[in-house]
């Protein structure tokens, strides 16, 4: 075994059934992990969890809600033991801007985009903290560092939260051998961006990317793979950009 081998590694996914979420799942099965799917349809992550020959499971949890979570936690823990690795990838975007923004959305919002990933944190890193080695990987936007180009207030500000969680958890977690790190992708090609973006928006979108396209899931999945890494324990309270060079810092 390589000194950097995940295998046998738990991971656990949330958003697990959408684009993105299938990429970094299709890559940490071929690391040889065991993947926890969690979205909140069991159905949208049938497909996968077929093709893993009992390597990936399916969880139905609603992530903004903390009994939900804790639920699902104990059934991931009966099912593969503590988790190692956790990658908070749910969310749902929000185009609408700030007085357009009602309350329901706003804490729709938050509730999928930042308190899953509170709640799931919470959850795992009892386990990881004693075992002193866990990865914890939060999936933030270019939309926390611009204020949201396309994306409306509470995505923004969602991200944005997101990313100060990140460097929280990283700093307490530290001493324990537990890395927190995000990536903050930008128009990564999913229905966010090919059906929720009008064909004026895309192509001026493409027009403002240096590199001149949208970024592949499997290009998010391969950034996941890096912060995961049992080679990347020196990196922590990073968001790695993923952009395109659309914001160069």
């Amino acid at each position: 075994m390589t000194p950097d081998s995940l295998r046998n590694r738990v991971a656990l996914v949330t958003g697990a059934g959408g684009t993105m979420g299938r990429a970094v799942v299709g890559m940490l099965l071929g690391e040889g992990c065991h993947v926890a799917m969690i979205d909140i349809r069991e159905d949208s992550m049938a497909e996968p969890v077929s093709a893993a020959a009992g390597a990936a499971r399916a969880f139905a949890c609603d992530i903004s809600d903390p009994a939900a979570v804790r639920a699902a936690h104990a059934a991931v823990v009966e099912a593969f033991g503590p988790v190692d690795i956790l990658v908070n990838n749910a969310g749902i975007l929000s185009n609408h801007k700030v007085e357009a923004t009602g309350l329901d959305e706003w804490r729709r919002v938050l509730g999928a985009n930042l308190d899953g990933a509170l709640f799931w944190a919470q959850a795992v890193v009892p386990a990881m903290k004693a075992q002193r080695w866990g990865r914890i990987v939060n999936t933030s936007s270019l939309a926390a560092k611009t204020g949201g180009l396309t994306a409306g207030t509470a995505y923004s500000v969602s991200k944005g939260a997101l990313s100060a969680l990140t460097f929280s958890l990283a700093r307490e977690l530290a001493p324990h051998g537990v890395t927190a790190n995000a990536v903050a992708p930008a128009y990564v090609r999913t229905p966010m961006v090919t059906e929720q973006l009008s064909e004026a928006q895309r192509a001026e979108l493409i027009r403002q990317i240096p590199v001149g396209r949208f970024c592949e899931p499997e290009e998010f999945a391969h950034a996941v793979r890096f912060l995961v890494s049992p080679l990347a324990g020196f990196v922590t309270g990073e968001i790695l950009d993923l952009n395109g060079g659309l914001l160069m810092d």
